[in-house]
């Protein structure tokens, strides 16, 4: 007979197997198609005559579009389906990546990026609630951890593939267009593939033995009726408490931060170095390396230790020196990558900690609209981080105050954390009485 150990450990194992790779695989296409327009400035603000300001505000302007399906998104995959929606998403943000790549002004421009983040909206506070699903409280951060790690694979794999695709001049079109062009199609191809693969609830899993099935599900039940006999809030309630709100505007500081470096470093880089596009696109892959290896350590230290804040406030702060140690480097470009790769590491390590927050204290739907709010309102700061960033670049001339604008976010995030009430998962609550 089959022992409650030996069944959970093969639960995890088989629920994680199955499903964080294909949810990886799925953001790194996100991710990709998100960020593309990164290394397409390294031609297209050329070729189209874009000022920074106008390529800043092009490229932010996604995630004014991107706030419209958020908070419904996210419940949408609670209450009604989560590999239908995801499916959804997808295939529409495919097809308007394509279309990027047909723009000639920068009113086009606008409008596409617009319209590609409204086509990606809810996908990843989607993704979030799905995984609260299938993963246990003091499980979530690590699997968190695994599916975020697609940010910093998506831009190690993406870049160098990007300069490829930069050379191509196929049909009389340049390689900035056939980047946004063939990029969008696996987003389609695998919209349709989410539709047969994914599952959306451990009941509905004919791949899952059933006393594994049994086991997740008593698991999850008891963790909900936890949760439900410390804080009993509404959905309403939920978006209105104090930690909800501190939670959306550490966010979008964080934002402001990850996109401003995101949608920036290629050309910051390219204009230090005056390198090709070719190498350019190869250094690139630096920091996301470190950002891939702090972001896993990270979260497999915040769920081994089962503390949260802190690992999110540390990274934050750790984030914003950099950048202040990039700006004292001046015009020493091996000594600015070297700081700029520490930043990727740093930055990358807030978020699958940062995700843990809001399902640690709220349940099933007051927990996905909250996320699908802080998503929303504190995705915003990918907005602010490249368009600020353009704008001060064209008055001043230089990128050092654009990244003092994202310093103070990093800084002012990072100790905003620490106000945030602290939460014990139910198990340390039950066993020691301590709140962390």
């Amino acid at each position: 007979m089959t022992s409650p150990a030996e069944i959970e450990r093969s639960a995890r194992r088989r629920i994680a197997r199955r499903l964080l790779p294909f949810l990886w695989l799925l953001y790194v296409i996100a991710f990709l198609d998100r960020v593309n327009v990164a290394y397409a400035a390294l031609e297209m603000s050329h070729d189209l005559a874009f000022s920074d300001r106008v390529f800043g505000f092009g490229a932010g302007i996604f995630f004014v579009g991107y706030v419209l399906l958020e908070i419904p998104g996210a419940l949408i995959v609670e209450r009604w389906s989560a590999r239908r929606w995801i499916a959804r998403i997808m295939i529409s943000w495919g097809i308007m990546t394509a279309l990027v790549g047909l723009v000639h002004t920068s009113r086009e421009f606008y409008a596409a990026r617009f319209l590609l983040g409204a086509a990606e909206a809810g996908f990843f506070p989607g993704i979030i609630v799905y995984l609260t699903h299938w993963f246990r409280q003091e499980d979530r951060a690590k699997a968190i951890a695994a599916f975020m790690t697609a940010i910093p694979l998506s831009n190690i794999f993406g870049s160098p593939v990007a300069g490829q695709i930069l050379r191509l001049h196929w049909f009389g079109l340049q390689g900035w267009r056939w980047l946004f062009i063939l990029e969008g199609v696996p987003a389609v191809i695998f919209g349709l593939v989410t539709l047969f693969y994914l599952t959306d609830w451990p009941r509905q899993a004919a791949w899952l033995p059933k006393e594994e099935c049994d086991w997740i599900m008593g698991e999850l039940e008891r963790e909900k009726q936890k949760k439900a006999s410390r804080r009993g809030y509404t959905i309403w309630q939920a978006l209105r408490q104090r930690d909800v709100l501190l939670l959306t505007l550490i966010y979008f500081m964080g934002s402001t931060g990850v996109y401003g470096f995101i949608i920036w470093f290629p050309t910051i880089l390219k204009r230090a170095s005056g390198l090709s596009i070719a190498k350019v696109t190869l250094l690139v892959v630096l920091p996301y390396i470190a950002g891939l290896i702090a972001m896993v350590l990270n979260g497999w230290h915040s769920d081994r230790t089962r503390e949260r804040r802190w690992h999110t406030s540390i990274s934050l702060i750790a984030a914003g020196a950099c950048l202040v140690l990039v700006i004292a480097a001046g015009a020493h470009l091996w000594w600015q990558l070297g700081f700029f790769v520490l930043f990727a590491a740093f930055i990358n390590a807030y978020q699958p900690t940062f995700w843990t927050l809001p399902t640690a204290f709220l349940g099933e739907s007051s927990a996905a609209a909250s996320i699908g709010l802080i998503n929303c309102i504190g995705g915003l700061g990918g907005f602010a981080g490249p368009f600020i960033m353009g704008y001060l670049v064209t008055r001043t001339g230089s990128f050092a105050s654009g990244l003092l604008w994202l310093v103070i976010n990093l800084f002012v995030g990072g100790i905003l954390i620490l106000c945030l009430r602290p939460v014990s998962p139910p198990s340390l609550m039950e066993s020691s009485g301590v709140l962390r």
